[in-house]
């Protein structure tokens, strides 16, 4: 795949990050399996959550960012890799923890359907301006919270408002910083990509 491929405005709908240079089936398994172990190293930052089994971890973020840079498929799948591995006994859910987690088990799920849908929206281009990275960082997170929220209530025997509390509300402020630094950092890549592009294109 050639550079001119991928000459795009910052706004255009054109490929991800990870096509940039090209495709081959090796770089797709290595760059799935690099995303399932970066979201395995993210999740030793862990912080408890005082009265919630949901700890602060810097999961959501790589799951994210995995998705929409690598795309649907293989963002999917590294996550997949993730949640079936740890429920096998890799120890690399947060803190070093693995096992089916009976009570946060949901959030897993979540990332796998988090990752494909910001996969999508990066490829149609959500990922090329801050505020489309926004919206592409805050449909991911509702994924997550979607399915792990309900599903914290349904296996702790809580109601839905306690779960809300202990598996939503600790968590927005740090997922509105996530969402500041990646609205920061998706479209700065690709503005210096084009430029590099662009500037071979000239010789």
């Amino acid at each position: 795949m050639t550079y001119s491929a991928f000459r795009v405005h910052p706004g255009g709908s054109t490929g991800v990050l990870a096509d940039v240079w090209g495709r081959s089936a090796v770089r797709d398994v290595l760059l799935t399996l690099g995303a399932a172990g970066a979201v395995g190293l993210a999740a030793q930052i862990a912080v408890p959550v005082p009265g919630s089994p949901v700890p602060i971890t810097g999961q959501t973020f790589a799951v994210l960012l995995a998705g929409a840079t690598l795309g649907a498929t293989r963002g999917a799948a590294g996550m997949l890799i993730y949640l079936l591995a740890g429920a096998l006994g890799v120890p690399w859910f947060a803190a070093g923890a693995s096992g089916w987690p009976s009570a946060t088990a949901g959030y897993l799920v979540g990332f796998v359907l988090a990752a494909a849908l910001t996969g999508q929206l990066a490829a149609l281009g959500a990922d090329r301006r801050p505020s489309h990275t926004i919206g592409l960082m805050t449909a991911g997170n509702a994924l997550i919270y979607l399915v792990g929220v309900p599903w914290l209530a349904f296996s702790t025997g809580i109601d839905l408002t306690a779960a809300v509390g202990a598996g939503l509300v600790p968590y927005l402020l740090g997922d509105g910083l996530k969402m500041l630094f990646a609205a920061a950092l998706l479209p700065a890549t690709w503005l210096l990509i084009n430029r590099r592009i662009h500037g071979r294109d000239r010789y």
